[in-house]
């Protein structure tokens, strides 16, 4: 089997996907730094890899990681180790902390979002409406990013002013690109951070879910300090970078293919096909770390050995052409059905799936009616993905956002 080593700057993120599909389901891959894991490539197979029980988050169950070959300054530790939460463990300990995290983080209180989702994106539509007429735009800086990173701090009970730190932190915490020498340092300010938001929650509990997770209990068992610390780190990290990548996506496609624009626009395609498909077409996260096979398991005519790492290639099986037949390929914003699973599958689906589409499913509608003609200020083969091996993350999104609806030319 031909190793596919994964590029560190991320320079061909679809030409590295169709690689990875024609590897065959199970593809052996290097991540930055010369480590050696399998990736599932194709849409059954990581279903089915998801819900099976020998497949486990323990990493002491990882070959490499007991002889001790992953040191603790490689850029990906803190994706691969993050400390314990429901991320990191399986079985009764995953219900238990999943539990706990599903009575802090209920559909009620996502839906009370709502209204601080659509005054959040109407200020920054009202920001970049002052912008100078005719100038290029960064879209990402202007819009995506903000949006998200307001949202999830608003639900977690994250200050502002917190914000630019937890941005320096986590483009170093993604990064392939960080100094070997900078990571224990970044993995401590970010446990710093945390901790100061966490022990300021306990003195001063409000109503957001930092405080709905201290006072969560399963039997009267609540979440341990650590716990706390990393389920936070978790939905924030999470719960906006997912949701500035999947902004930024759906503007790229439509930009790319006008004539689902104009029927977008027009109300002929509703808003969720869109955002749907570019889920799909256009994952956010485009290879998830880390399970480990617990045994010997068999995928398609190939074998994930015991004890080694497994990566769900995302952005590989998005576009899985025995799922989504010829046109696998192709952005259709009136494809159905579409049972992506861009959000995960099975008992680590992500919890924050609903508040990401929130999101989107208010920003982008309000986005296009504010800016009709909204388009890319640069070719879209221009656009450069940031390096980072496991998002789907743009440097930057410079568009020409044209005469706002109700403005004169």
């Amino acid at each position: 089997m031909t190793r596919i080593a994964l590029d560190p700057f991320v320079r061909d993120l679809d030409g590295e996907s169709a690689a990875l599909r024609a590897a065959g389901p199970l593809a052996e891959v290097e991540l930055p730094g010369g480590v050696h894991v399998y990736a599932v490539t194709h849409h059954k197979e990581a279903r089915a890899l998801l819900t099976d029980s020998r497949v486990v988050k323990d990493i002491n169950v990882w070959n490499a990681w007991q002889r001790g070959e992953i040191p603790a300054d490689w850029p990906l530790i803190g994706l691969v180790n993050p400390g314990r939460s429901m991320l990191t463990v399986d079985g009764p300990d995953h219900r238990r902390l999943r539990t706990l995290v599903a009575q802090a983080l209920t559909v009620k209180r996502v839906e009370k979002l709502r209204a601080g989702i659509e005054a959040l994106t109407n200020a920054s539509l009202e920001r970049l409406a002052a912008l100078p007429a005719g100038e290029p735009v960064d879209l990402k800086a202007e819009f995506a990013y903000p949006l998200p990173m307001n949202v999830i701090s608003e639900l977690m009970g994250v200050d502002a002013a917190d914000h630019p730190r937890l941005k320096e932190l986590f483009e170093k915490f993604f990064s392939t690109q960080t100094p070997p020498e900078e990571v224990p340092q970044m993995m401590a300010d970010l446990g710093t951070l945390f901790t100061k938001i966490v022990e300021e929650k306990k003195a001063n509990p409000g109503d957001d879910l930092t405080s709905a997770l201290i006072a969560a209990s399963e039997d009267g068992d609540h979440l341990t300090d650590e716990e706390i610390l990393n389920t936070l780190q978790l939905i924030i990290a999470a719960g906006h970078e997912t949701t500035i990548s999947l902004i930024v996506n759906v503007v790229e496609a439509l930009a790319i293919h006008p004539e689902q624009r104009k029927k977008v626009l027009s109300g002929e395609i509703p808003w969720e096909g869109v955002i749907e498909e570019t889920l799909r077409w256009n994952t956010p996260t485009s290879h998830v770390l880390i399970r480990f096979a617990t045994e010997d398991i068999e995928v398609g005519d190939k074998v994930l050995p015991k004890g080694e790492g497994l990566v769900v290639s995302f952005g590989a099986l998005g576009r899985d052409e025995e799922q989504y037949g010829p046109t696998a390929g192709d952005f259709d914003a009136t494809r159905t059905p579409n049972r992506h699973i861009a959000f995960g599958h099975g008992p680590h689906v992500c919890p924050g799936a609903a508040l990401s589409r929130l999101e989107a499913g208010i920003a982008l509608p309000a986005l296009y009616e504010r800016f009709p003609e909204l388009d890319l200020a640069v070719p879209a083969a221009g656009l450069r993905n940031k390096p980072i091996v496991t998002q789907n993350d743009l440097h930057d999104l410079p568009v020409k956002l044209g005469c706002p609806f109700g403005h004169d030319a």
